[in-house]
Order: C-alpha cells, then structure tokens, then sequence
C-alpha cells in the first residue's frame, strides 16, 4: 500500500518549495525585509563623538536597544518594544535626565483622548512601566520594564521603548544620569 506519512508529505513540500527558490541575493534581501526582529549590529562612533558617560541607541526599525558603558568596555543588546507608529515615534539625541525604582504610571493626555476611563496606576504588577524607568530629556518618553512581555518585538507603545523588566532592572544600574540616548 503506497500511503503518504507526515514525513513523505514533509519531503515533497521541500522538493516544491526547492523548484521555487530565487537567487540567493534577492532571498537575503526578502528574509532581511520581513525579518522584523533581527538585531543589527550597532558602533557607538556612527552616532555619538564620545561615549561620555555611556550611550544608547534604541534602534526602531530592528526593535533593540545598544549600550555602551562610559569606558567602552561593555557592549550590550537587548530586545525591545517601540512606538505603534511613525508618528508616535520621537526621534533624535536625548539623555537619561531621572531613574526611578517602582515608578507610577499616569496615561498622557493624548491618552485620555483616546481611552477616557484609563486611570494612573501605582507601582505594582499591574503597572505598564514596569519596575524601573528611565526618564528622557523628553517630556512623557520613557526607557522602562513592561508588565506585558508580548510587547517586547512589537510596535506597541505610544512613544516609549520598553524592555523585560529583568532587562530594565540590568540597564538601570548601568546607566547613570547623564547617559546620552538617540533614538533611530
């Protein structure tokens, strides 16, 4: 009896797909487009003239966020959350300017707009800026944890990058005030 198992099946879908394939370049290009998530690597010297008391780049496009200690010796990656849009998305130099261990979460106005029963809410489990933030020298954008870690990967904030909150926890004590930030 000639019947087809899960493994045959398997091996002519591959056979099929096979005959389909482009050339290696345009597949590179068509995996890079739809690759969302890929962390591309970041050099410091592309974006600041010195690392002063250390930088960060938050990288939209690739969803990450790269920082460099002060001296240069320490190079880290993390993945984030980014703004739902381009319009949400501010983009430029900045700096860490306040830090806050437990902060407090209170919606913006653009918010209550749209969302008029959301409420502020207290540091907690429930809070969506996690257990730590870092304040930007721009009003209401922030670097913080997030209670939801199906956003990190995703456009799903309204301005601020988010990290896991055992990421946040680690960038907190490594970045003083003072730390420079673009955001591409």
């Amino acid at each position: 009896m000639n019947r087809l198992t899960r493994r045959g099946t398997l091996a002519l879908g591959a056979a099929a797909a096979g005959s389909l394939l482009v050339p290696s370049v345009a597949a590179a290009q068509t995996v890079q487009r739809r690759n969302i998530s890929s962390f591309a690597m970041q050099d410091w010297r592309d974006h600041f003239e010195t690392l002063g008391k250390g930088a960060i780049v938050a990288d939209t496009a690739s969803r990450a966020l790269h920082f460099w200690s002060g001296d240069g010796s320490d190079y880290r990656v993390y993945p984030t959350s980014v703004p739902l849009t381009d319009e949400l998305t501010k983009r430029g130099y900045t700096e860490i300017v306040r830090k806050k261990v437990g902060p407090s979460w209170t919606p913006t106005a653009s918010q209550m707009e749209r969302y008029p029963d959301w409420k502020p809410i207290g540091p907690g489990p429930d809070n969506p800026l996690g257990t730590h933030a870092m304040y930007l020298g721009w009003p209401a954008y922030i670097i913080h944890g997030t209670h939801d870690t199906r956003k990190i990967g995703r456009r799903s904030s309204d301005g601020c990058i988010g990290l896991y909150n055992e990421k946040i926890a680690e960038l907190f004590e490594l970045c003083p005030i003072g730390t420079q930030v673009r955001v591409i």
